[in-house]
């Protein structure tokens, strides 16, 4: 058994699957867990071959009971088909405390905010959301409500939008966000009639018509690398300063420096 002063025990309450690859999970843990919106935690798993952990971005607000994760299936990756096999009521393992910086700018006096994402790095994002839009809400370490949050996710096909509903939802209750959907590959997914491209594609489109001028604006970039990539390229060449853009990578390519990533396998 994992050493309990590191560790909390859990188990799932509940999972949602979206499509053969994704899925949420709601767990239950048996001891307070403290974190800010966009941050992320260890998840450990146990069994015959040891104790496997890898981060995962949190998607819900601290103001929620438990802790919910939007997973993405890589089969041959360590952790992850692991967290695949387990269904309501089995457990695993979190790490007692939450880490990252990425969360919403809440000192730079920037008052409008441009969230990038793919699929499951809308987590992040999910959170920080639900934070703004709780009955006790503000902004997530402040006091000042944005005055735009323009949020941009991309995804290959619409079905691996987990969270487009709730987000569309919350829409109506923070009237400063500015949600858009777009998919990749609309030959694969005929019945879609929304935006398309890869988020890079459509990134200058709607920060333009959301009014994110780089002197005025927080981005946010959060899922593949690639996309993180091009993304803080487009914005450095339109004026946006290092330390205006926040990057959360999802796993790190083969070639490049090993750094922390909030979500793995």
């Amino acid at each position: 058994m994992p050493n309990p002063e590191r560790y909390i025990a859990a188990s799932v309450r509940w999972r949602r699957d979206y499509s053969p690859e994704l899925w949420s999970v709601r767990l239950e843990l048996e001891a307070p867990f403290q974190f800010r919106p966009g941050q992320y935690a260890t998840l450990a798993v146990e069994d015959d071959e040891g104790l496997h952990e890898r981060p995962y971005s949190i998607v819900s607000s601290p103001r929620e009971a438990g802790l919910e994760f939007f997973f993405e299936l890589v089969p041959e990756g360590e952790l992850t088909p692991r967290l695949y096999r387990l269904g309501e009521g089995d457990r695993l393992w979190v790490r007692r405390a939450a880490k990252g910086l990425f969360q919403l700018d809440s000192r730079s006096g920037r008052a409008r905010h441009l969230m990038v994402a793919t699929v499951t790095g809308v987590a992040p994002f999910v959170s920080m959301l639900r934070t703004l839009a709780a009955p006790a809400g503000g902004e997530p370490g402040g006091s000042t409500a944005p005055e735009t949050l323009a949020l941009i996710v991309a995804a290959s096909r619409s079905w691996e939008f987990g969270y487009r509903e709730e987000v569309l939802a919350l829409a109506e209750r923070l009237p400063a966000l500015r949600p858009v959907f777009s998919v990749s590959r609309p030959w694969e997914d005929t019945a879609w009639t929304g935006e398309c491209g890869r988020a890079e594609d459509i990134l200058r489109k709607y920060a333009d018509a959301a009014g994110c001028q780089a002197a005025a604006t927080t981005a946010y970039l959060c899922g593949h690398p690639q996309m993180i990539a091009n993304a803080k390229g487009i914005l450095t060449r339109g004026g946006f300063a290092p330390r205006s853009i926040h990057e959360e990578i999802y796993w790190i390519p083969p070639k490049a420096a090993a750094r922390p990533a909030a979500s793995r396998d």
